[in-house]
C-alpha cells in the first residue's frame, strides 16, 4: 500500500511541471502598454490687431527743478528728505544768516547816515534861499546849495536801494519750493559750504507725468504712424493707460543709437515716479493678422517653424509662419485655425501620431486683454 501511494505521488510530481510548461507555451505574450504622454495645450483665438511694437521705459516728471541758493554760505538746516511731498513756499534748507544780517545792519546804518546828510543839506539850502531873498548871497551860492541837496537826496536813494537789496540777500538764506511736488534728490548736507546757484535739492512736479522710452531708428516711421498708444505698468499690467506721444527726439543718442520718445499720460494715483512701464504701439497696419501663440509652442522641424496640433487624442505636426510678435507671444499663420488645441509644453518630446492626455487648456490671449482663462479638460 505504501509503495502504491508513493508511485502515484511520484507520477503527479512529474506531470505537474510538464502541464505548467505546456500551458505557458500555448499562451500569447501580453501587449505592451501604450505610451500616453500628458501635455498642456492652448486653444487658439484669432488676433486681428496685427503686429504691435513694445518698448520699456520709466515714469518721469515732465518738470523737475534743480533748486539752489541765490547766495553762498554754510548750510545749517535741512528740513526735507528724499520722497517728501512739499507745497509751494515750503522751506527746504537754510543757510547761516549771520554774515548777511551784519551786512544788512551796515546797509541800514549807511541809509541813516545818508538821511542825516540830506536833512542837513535841506536845512542849509532853506537858509540860503532866505538869504538870497534878502540879497545877502549870490545866486551862484544858492545854486551850489541846491546841487548839494540833490546829491544828498541821491545818496539817500542809493542807500535805501542798497538796504532793500541786502534785505533780499538775507531772505535768500531760506531755500523754498517754487511749486508743489516731491523731493527726488538731496545734493548737499548740513555743514557744507555752497556757492550761489549750486544745486542742492531736486523737486519734481507731480501734476504732469510722462513715460520716457528709447526706440531704434528703423521704428521711427512706424511710431509716427501709430494708431494708438497704450501704457502698462509693470506693477499692474492688467490696467491699460491711454498715452499720447508728446515728443520725439530729432537726434539719436550717441551711446545707445536710439531715439528718445516722451509719452504723456493722464493723472493717475497709481502711477508713481520711477515706475517701470511698457509702451505698446500699434504698427499702423503694417503687421499681419494671425493666431497668437506663446513662444514655447514653436518647434523647429527641418529648418522650419511648426506646432503640435491635438486631434482625436493624438498629436500632429503642422508647419506655421511667424508674422509678428505681441509681448512674449508670436503671431502665426499656416495650416491652423481658431479653436484648435496646440501643445505649449514638452514639444520636443513628441512624435507624429503619439497619444496624449490633455492636462489643462488655456485660451490664447488676445491683443486687447491680458487675462488667461484656464479650465480642467481631462485627467
Amino acid at each position: 500500500m505504501f509503495s502504491r501511494i508513493s508511485s502515484s505521488a511520484l507520477r503527479a510530481a512529474v506531470l505537474a511541471p510538464l502541464a505548467t510548461a505546456a500551458l505557458v507555451a500555448c499562451s500569447k505574450p501580453a501587449p505592451p502598454a501604450e505610451d500616453v504622454r500628458p501635455v498642456r495645450v492652448i486653444t487658439l483665438a484669432a488676433d486681428t490687431a496685427g503686429e504691435r511694437l513694445e518698448f520699456s521705459g520709466d515714469v518721469r516728471p515732465r518738470y523737475e527743478s534743480q533748486l539752489g541758493f541765490r547766495v553762498g554760505g554754510k548750510i545749517v538746516e535741512r528740513k526735507v528728505d528724499v520722497g517728501a511731498t512739499v507745497k509751494r513756499g515750503d522751506v527746504l534748507m537754510r543757510l547761516d544768516p549771520q554774515d548777511l544780517r551784519l551786512a544788512e545792519s551796515q546797509a541800514r546804518a549807511t541809509l541813516r547816515a545818508a538821511e542825516t546828510e540830506r536833512d542837513l543839506a535841506r536845512a542849509d539850502h532853506k537858509r540860503h534861499v532866505d538869504l538870497r531873498a534878502q540879497n545877502f548871497v549870490s545866486q551862484a551860492v544858492l545854486d551850489a546849495k541846491q546841487s548839494a541837496l540833490k546829491a544828498a537826496q541821491a545818496n539817500v536813494d542809493a542807500a535805501r536801494a542798497g538796504l532793500r537789496g541786502q534785505s533780499n540777500q538775507s531772505n535768500y538764506t531760506n531755500l523754498a519750493a517754487d511749486a508743489d511736488g516731491v523731493v527726488t534728490a538731496i545734493e548737499a548736507e548740513v555743514g557744507q559750504v555752497v556757492q550761489p546757484g549750486s544745486p542742492v535739492v531736486r523737486v519734481a512736479r507731480t501734476v504732469e507725468k510722462e513715460v520716457v522710452i528709447g526706440i531704434p531708428e528703423d521704428k521711427v516711421g512706424q511710431l509716427r504712424a501709430a494708431g494708438d498708444v497704450t501704457v502698462r505698468l509693470w506693477a499692474n499690467e492688467a490696467v491699460a493707460i491711454p498715452g499720447k506721444i508728446r515728443e520725439v527726439s530729432p537726434m539719436a543718442d550717441p551711446a545707445t543709437r536710439t531715439y528718445t520718445v516722451k509719452v504723456a499720460i493722464p493723472e493717475n494715483a497709481e502711477v508713481r515716479l520711477g515706475m517701470t512701464a511698457t509702451v505698446e504701439l500699434a504698427a499702423g497696419g503694417n503687421g499681419a493678422a494671425g493666431l497668437r501663440l506663446p513662444l514655447t509652442a514653436l518647434v523647429q522641424h527641418k529648418g522650419a517653424s511648426s506646432v503640435w496640433i491635438v486631434e482625436n487624442g493624438a498629436v500632429k505636426l503642422v508647419p506655421v509662419q511667424v508674422v509678428g510678435q505681441v509681448r512674449n507671444d508670436v503671431l502665426v499663420t499656416g495650416q491652423i485655425a481658431a479653436g484648435q488645441n496646440v501643445v505649449t509644453a514638452g514639444v520636443n518630446l513628441l512624435r507624429n501620431g503619439q497619444k496624449v492626455r490633455i492636462l489643462t487648456a488655456d485660451v490664447s490671449r488676445r491683443a486687447d486683454t491680458e487675462t488667461i482663462v484656464s479650465g480642467e479638460v481631462g485627467k
